[in-house]
């Protein structure tokens, strides 16, 4: 409905043909292409009937994406939820709602093992899963690994050209043009109720701002309650579990300035490749995610190295690349290494020397890497949650998707709407109903929700 509109104010993207791979000790790789039949291949050379099983879900994924798609991209209420199994059962059958129901509170390996015998596709398709906190034993991960690998296969991504704030500049001139203001670097200190109703906000300047129709908060529910709401909602049940909302473990990012891309030891096609995921198996990925869950450094990090300038060379200055590489998981507050090798539980200490214990790991698999850094930046949990406080304890989902916390219940049951108990006071972003990722979801429901659309 915008398309035109943020073109017009600049938004522009690049197409990825090449979206994820998975690099694995061997030596060997696996990348998801939207090239079918290079991707089959690819897949065939680790199992040759987890290629043809590959051919019959891309196939059916058509027909099942409208259904999913609106089950995803729709207000989160009882009747909205009754309309989309509805719509779906007529259209697909009861099977197929059986068979969706179990897939949305499968775990990723339930889903894997049900559908694969390869190890390595297996565990390039969890590694999404990670993404969102979900290690591959955790019930209702499983339809982010299938959504990424169908979605992927068929449509391919994208990446903002020239970096991701073409995204926001678009979105803020469109904003301007409409004669909208846009204030920054102004903290708001209360969000004011007048007889159980938001009114306005006050910032730590002193200056209060009024809210005509809503006042809307995006940030972490724990922000919300007891903070910018002092004296919390009125509603006792609604604020105990706010105050509990489970964030996820930490992530730490680390950017690289380089003078080429990875020499990947598995193939030089991994240049091509816009992620480059590294973790050696799902029994890995498991162990680390425990680890850091239990407050310890993991001595084998789950990587996710991204390559946009593979795709995008405008990023970087002519024949220079640059790497970003996010660490999932890794503990918000540390009380110990894994490994064994590094003292310390102060993320300002420590960092940089978990970001070489990282970057030992990528030289593994593509050797000589860290002789080909110009400079390196590194954010710790600790540094995130600085720059924004909505990644609480470098929680760069802003909240768990376990069963628990999703669906009808995020962020928390009975409140998946953006509503809260003081009237015309909404909330948005990651922590609530769609959940994490850019693409406003939350927010673009929420005001057809109050323009009555």
């Amino acid at each position: 409905a915008y398309e035109n509109s943020l073109i017009s104010h600049g938004l522009e993207f690049t197409p990825v043909e090449n979206c994820f791979a998975s690099a694995f000790p061997n030596g060997r790789w696996i990348g998801i292409s939207t090239d079918l039949d290079k991707t089959a291949d690819c897949i065939a050379g680790f199992n040759p009937d987890d290629a043809v099983h590959w051919r019959k879900l891309v196939a059916a994924f058509p027909g099942d994406a409208p259904h999913l798609f609106a089950l995803l991209g729709n207000p989160m209420s009882k009747r909205n939820l009754a309309k989309t199994v509805w719509a779906a059962w007529r259209d697909k059958g009861t099977d197929w709602v059986f068979d969706t129901v179990r897939l949305l509170l499968s775990s990723p390996r339930d889903f894997l093992d049900a559908n694969f015998q390869g190890e390595e596709l297996k565990t390039a398709l969890a590694c999404w899963g990670m993404h969102l906190d979900f290690p591959p034993d955790a019930a209702g991960g499983a339809l982010f690994p299938y959504l990424e690998g169908m979605a992927n296969q068929s449509f391919g991504m994208v990446l903002g050209k020239g970096g991701a704030d073409t995204i926001i500049k678009a979105m803020t001139g469109m904003i301007r043009s409409a004669g909208g203001d846009i204030h920054l670097n102004e903290k708001v200190e209360s969000i004011i109720t007048e007889k159980g109703a938001a009114t306005g906000i006050r910032l730590a300047s002193g200056r209060t701002v009024v809210a005509r129709r809503a006042v809307i908060a995006g940030v972490a529910p724990g922000q919300l309650v007891g903070k910018l709401l002092p004296d919390g909602s009125g509603n006792k049940r609604f604020d105990g579990q706010m105050r509990s909302f489970r964030h996820a473990p930490g992530t730490m990012m680390i950017h690289l300035a380089m003078d080429e891309l990875p020499g990947w030891k598995a193939a030089d096609e991994l240049k091509r490749f816009a992620y480059v995921h590294l973790a050696p198996s799902m029994t890995a990925m498991a162990r680390t995610y425990s680890q850091a869950e239990a407050g310890q450094l993991p001595d084998e990090p789950v990587l996710v190295v991204g390559q946009p300038t593979a795709i995008d060379p405008a990023r970087a200055p002519k024949g220079k690349h640059v790497l970003w590489v996010q660490t999932r998981v890794v503990p918000a507050k540390i009380k110990g290494d894994a490994a064994g090798k590094i003292n310390g539980t102060d993320w300002d200490r420590i960092k940089e020397k978990y970001a070489d214990r990282v970057m030992s790991v990528i030289d593994r698999y593509a050797p000589g890497t860290s002789k080909r850094v110009i400079a390196r930046t590194v954010h710790s949990p600790v540094d995130l949650e600085r720059e924004n406080p909505n990644l609480v304890g470098g929680d760069q989902i802003c909240g768990s998707h376990h069963l628990a916390q999703n669906f009808l219940f995020r962020p928390v049951p009975g409140w998946a709407t953006w509503k809260t108990p003081v009237k015309n006071l909404h909330m948005t972003g990651a922590a609530t109903w769609p959940g994490a990722g850019t693409g406003a979801g939350s927010g673009f429901m929420l005001a057809r929700q109050l323009a009555g659309a």
